[in-house]
């Protein structure tokens, strides 16, 4: 339930130090917000790289900048600059490097949680219900439309399931070219997410297939491992346009809630010994 209340920066839950930097963490409850404070000179494959353990940054950044210049680097090539007033959203995928002779100060609220942390303590197992999304038909779709239309439709879809997963509280962990992996605390928040990604995807002639399944996973590097993130997967594959698809587990834990699920039968999921139960969300009573 939300609540009245605040935090303040002179009292931060966590101070997490790096090379030319630091990370101010404040905590709301579920909602973790990082005050980034870079130095001139300060770079990610450099200072974080070697923390993180990858060749570039992994995170989804989404903020506002107060003070400095940061030059960011995407795995593409494309580039762009961070300067007071902007307010900014960085993809999984990117390098970056502080330009001006300032630090570079910003607000972050999609990465703080364990953005720059080390592995020992980023590594972490955890109970989450677990979200897979694909665009159906995605490669008929590129070779219709061609490179650049294909791009910019795919760009608004990425759009699309950002701000829905933002909407949900969901923890977007990485894309996955035509679709998305990402982590709920909530079963319920999980299938209105993947319900909402669905139907205003329809918006732009993209049709979503979602999978759920609740379990344990391994968090850790940016990424998200266990036979729970396969079982999520497989469970996705089944489902057709336009259509939610979750686990038995899942569908226990909704007992009670408003959402209807109609059975969708009894499936072998590669990689999973025995068959496994099904279900496919029907209707959602509450928005």
């Amino acid at each position: 339930m939300t609540r009245l209340q605040r935090r303040r920066f002179s009292q931060p839950a966590e101070v997490r130090v790096i090379p030319r930097g630091r990370i101010d963490v404040v905590e709301l409850d579920d909602w973790v917000v990082g005050r980034f404070v870079f130095e001139p000179g300060w770079r990610w494959s450099r200072d974080v790289g070697p923390i993180a353990g990858t060749a570039t940054c992994q995170y989804h950044h989404l903020g506002a900048v107060l003070s400095g210049t940061l030059l960011v680097e995407m795995d593409d090539g494309t580039e762009l600059r961070l300067e007071p007033g902007d307010v900014f959203e960085i993809p999984p995928g990117h390098d970056s490097e502080v330009t001006s002779d300032e630090p570079w100060v910003a607000l972050d609220f999609a990465s703080s949680r364990t953005f720059a942390q080390a592995a020992e303590l980023r590594d972490e197992r955890t109970l989450a219900s677990i979200l897979f999304t694909d665009i159906v038909d995605s490669t008929r779709h590129a070779e219709r439309l061609g490179d650049h239309a294909w791009a910019d439709l795919l760009a608004q879809h990425n759009a699309i399931a950002t701000r829905e997963l933002d909407r949900f509280r969901g923890r977007t962990i990485k894309s996955t070219g035509d679709g998305v992996l990402a982590l709920f605390d909530g079963a319920e928040r999980a299938v209105r997410c993947a319900a909402a990604v669905c139907l205003a995807s329809q918006s732009i002639g993209l049709a979503i297939r979602a999978g759920i399944h609740t379990g344990e996973v391994e968090l850790g590097g940016g990424d998200v491992r266990g036979v729970a993130v396969h079982h999520a997967a497989r469970i996705m594959s089944l489902a057709g346009p336009s259509e939610v698809y979750v686990s038995s587990t899942t569908h226990d834990l909704l007992a009670g809630s408003e959402l209807a699920f109609a059975d969708a039968g009894l499936h072998e999921l590669k990689g999973l010994t025995g068959k496994r139960q099904v279900f496919r969300l029907a209707a959602a009573r509450s928005s």
